[in-house]
């Protein structure tokens, strides 16, 4: 006897589960998927990218979230919460819940080794469908490398990397830069 499939959920349905939900759950193609936990160094890597945005851009009209705030990714409804989101200007949110926003200009995903795959395959195709989205960002774990995409006026993105701690990652979309030493204060890389 096989089993049943599951049936698909609406973005209704995920969103009544996500909201009511003791732990995370990204949303694709009518299927939830559990967030797994990060690691050390990984929440090391968002919190200090984070605050160095957040400190970069306090004078401009821009926010700075780190991976509590769900973005919704197409309008067919998916839906995910990016480490770092920088949104300039004022937000726009999906609901009067203001849990999902709808216009990022900066996404940024800490590489994992169970996660890097996604990150820049399906997650990054899915990212590309955000209007308001201007850069996208992976920041390795394992080595002090930042890669930015950047979309160009002909909707093409172009990357440019950054790596070594005596370099800096910029942001052009916000204008603003941040040393790698910054991004990787107190972080030890693993060795092998």
């Amino acid at each position: 006897m096989s089993a049943s499939p599951h049936p698909r959920l609406s973005e209704e349905e995920y969103l009544k589960i996500e909201r009511a939900a003791e732990f995370k759950s990204e949303f694709y193609d009518g299927r939830m998927y559990a967030m797994s936990g990060g690691s050390y160094p990984h929440g090391q890597i968002i919190l200090n990218l984070g605050s160095e945005l957040r400190d970069a851009l306090r004078e401009k009209r821009c926010s700075v979230t780190a991976n509590d705030v769900r973005t919704r990714v197409s309008k067919r409804g998916s839906y995910t919460y990016p480490d770092v989101m920088v949104v300039c200007g004022p937000p726009t949110f999906a609901d009067d819940r203001k849990d999902t926003l709808l216009n990022p200009t900066v996404i940024v995903e800490v590489l994992s080794p169970s996660t890097e795959a996604h990150d820049r395959g399906l997650k990054f195709a899915q990212y590309r469908q955000i209007d308001s989205l201007q850069e996208y960002g992976l920041v390795s774990q394992t080595e002090p490398r930042v890669e930015i995409f950047r979309r160009q006026p002909s909707g093409d993105w172009l990357l440019s990397e950054s790596t070594g701690l005596d370099s800096n990652v910029r942001f052009e979309s916000v204008g603003c830069q941040i040393a790698l030493a910054e991004i990787y204060h107190q972080v030890s890389f693993e060795q092998g």
